[in-house]
């Protein structure tokens, strides 16, 4: 199991940037995929953006891409979103996920941070 601890959410003007920090422990060892996902208040649950543990391939969901940047700290463990030019639509709780090597499944969450972004 691996433990996830998100920082760095808050209010934003929309145009304006954010950083995410996803913090992680436990069995770092059974990462594939490090990922941020998002929910708005009404919606379900969205994707946004992805990095495998080993290496850097990322990828993005298409409404984000060009003004989201996800990265990583190995050495400590963390997984970064920076977001850029913001939107009032990107206001949501986004999460932290973990993608097990074995299950292939997203199984470990954070607990969330909230963002949101004023017109």
């Amino acid at each position: 199991q691996v433990q996830l601890v998100e920082s760095g959410g808050g209010l934003v003007q929309a145009g304006g940037s954010l950083r995410l920090s996803c913090a992680t422990s436990g069995r770092t060892a059974s990462i594939y995929t490090m990922a941020w996902f998002r929910q708005a208040p009404g919606k379900e649950r969205e994707f946004v953006a992805g990095i495998r543990w080993i290496g850097s391939f990322t990828f993005y969901a298409d409404s984000v891409k060009g003004r989201f940047t996800i990265s990583k700290n190995n050495a400590v463990n963390t997984v970064y979103l920076q977001m850029n030019s913001l939107k009032p639509e990107d206001t949501a709780v986004y999460y932290c996920a973990v993608q097990g090597r074995t299950t292939m499944k997203y199984e470990d969450w954070g607990q969330g941070t909230q963002v949101t972004v004023s017109s």
